[in-house]
């Protein structure tokens, strides 16, 4: 039983030690490009297609779209990215809650 418990604990820190080694938290992140705008976008648009098919579209979710335009437009692709995301974010959420919505009413 001894045993079993130092292995355990020799596991656990052998994970702990692997999982922090991998951490770089001085890494710089590369900044952000037209082209990782230009694929947000486009995968906002497809959730919001979506959640248009499902007759679920939410009201803010084309403004923080055009948004994004402009902050792509000025040069900010940081927070165009961002803003498209969001934008991503509220179409798959509105497909969900069609989904889950789908039957509600009075219920008789």
């Amino acid at each position: 039983m001894n045993h079993a418990k130092n292995l355990a604990g020799l596991a656990l820190a052998a994970m702990i030690v692997t999982g922090c080694a991998g951490n770089d938290s001085s890494s710089v992140k590369a900044p952000a490009t037209e082209a990782d705008y230009r694929i947000a976008v486009a995968e906002a648009n497809i959730a919001l297609r979506k959640a248009a098919n499902a007759n679920n579209i939410w009201r803010d979710s084309g403004k923080i779209l055009k948004n994004s335009a402009k902050a792509a437009k000025s040069g900010d692709f940081e927070k165009a990215i961002e803003l498209a995301l969001k934008a991503k974010r509220q179409g798959d959420m509105a497909v969900d809650q069609a989904a889950e919505q789908m039957d509600a009413g009075p219920q008789m």
